[in-house]
């Protein structure tokens, strides 16, 4: 079957305007327009047209992790360090609201195919479903016992996945509430995670290096692809859902064909960890973004048709050289603080079994008090 990614795919575009890593891209609907959010807590949305010019938002306090547009392409939701979620209407004003219940950072925003709700993941270990156009809080989801890092809904609307520092990537009944599994097959982190465009299949990515796609009819675990020499930061399904992009640490994207389970195309634009990839919502183009600072937008068509286009918001920055040993000892101190994290959330789980058994403990003593009295 013939898709656009069938043929190679060259670079189109640089965005060029944030000042710190770019952290998410998401196309509109139509494909005229690109958002992504920064380090730099601003976040921009750019026009696919050459030499238009970009919208700078600011409103957020502290960095933007997370952007995703409304289903019209009307709206347009990112999350922060800030704890809060923002809804623009993404035009010249740029106005804004903010949505304030995570008592932790947000690290992913999805709109329901409907467009009239949106979930949230945090470090505060919640999933939050929020009504869009009553700007209301509506439940939170809580079993994950350690960050939760992405939250989506499925394109029906009826479910809800999520992935977590847990370990664990957790399917959830939007209507019941209730978490109907929960898969536990990585090895780390898991960081991203997403529906197949069917609805009937997974794909999470992890800090284990690894992608790996489930049914969510059978919880069957379908393929697993073992392809980056670091984390898996994003990853994106084609529309086709024949398919798949990932973005990594090891600063290349990998596109993934899905119908055969084999590697297509490995792409090296970035010059450091690429830290999310997006196909636009025909499946034309898809952009990444990464800690070089800028946007990059690929379209998947013939070698030599692609071009560099720059836009007028400010001059790219040189590249910056980082000694080995600097990057080893960064390395070292991330996983050192991987183990703390773990060593917290596991003191943290066993904190709840002394709690129970404490409980358990002083119940049982009042019946035997209650048996003992006359």
């Amino acid at each position: 079957m013939a898709a656009p990614c069938a043929e190679d795919p060259s670079l189109e575009r640089h965005f060029k305007g944030h000042r710190d890593a770019v952290t998410c891209v998401d196309f509109s609907i139509n494909t005229k327009q690109l958002a992504s959010g920064s380090m730099d807590s601003c976040l921009m949305v750019w026009h696919m047209k050459p030499q238009s010019r970009a919208y700078r938002f600011t409103g957020h306090k502290d960095a933007i992790t997370c952007v995703n547009f409304s289903p019209s392409g009307h709206l347009l939701a990112s999350g922060s360090r800030d704890k809060t979620v923002r809804i623009w209407v993404p035009n010249v004003k740029g106005e804004s609201t903010a949505f304030r219940a995570h008592t932790a950072t947000v690290r992913s925003v999805h709109f329901c195919s409907d467009g009239q709700s949106f979930v949230t993941a945090s470090d505060d270990k919640t999933v939050k479903v929020w009504a869009t156009h009553r700007q209301k809080f509506l439940f939170s989801l809580s079993q994950h016992i350690n960050w939760v890092r992405c939250a989506k809904f499925s394109p029906d609307g009826r479910l809800i996945v999520s992935a977590s520092d847990d370990k664990t990537v957790k399917l959830w009944d939007k209507s019941s509430r209730e978490c109907v599994h929960s898969y536990c097959e990585h090895g780390g982190f898991v960081t991203y995670v997403d529906f197949h465009p069917s609805g009937t299949c997974i794909a999470a990515a992890g800090m284990d290096n690894t992608v790996k796609v489930w049914d969510v009819r059978t919880h069957r675990l379908l393929q697993h692809y073992h392809l980056h020499s670091a984390a898996v930061n994003g990853l994106s399904f084609h529309p086709s859902g024949n398919y798949l992009i990932t973005a990594s640490s090891d600063s290349t994207l990998k596109i993934l064909d899905l119908m055969e389970g084999r590697l297509l195309y490995t792409l090296h634009g970035h010059q450091g960890p690429a830290t999310t990839v997006a196909f636009s919502r025909t499946g034309e183009y898809f952009a990444s973004g990464g800690s070089d600072e800028q946007p990059e937008v690929d379209f998947p068509g013939p070698p030599g048709r692609g071009r560099s286009v720059e836009s007028v918001q400010s001059q790219p920055q040189e590249p910056v050289s980082v000694p080995q040993t600097l990057t080893s000892t960064l390395e070292h101190i991330v996983g050192q603080l991987d183990v703390l994290t773990q060593t917290v959330s596991i003191l943290e789980q066993r904190l709840t079994l002394t709690e129970d058994k404490l409980k358990q403990c002083l119940e049982n003593q009042q019946l035997i008090m209650q048996r003992a009295t006359p």
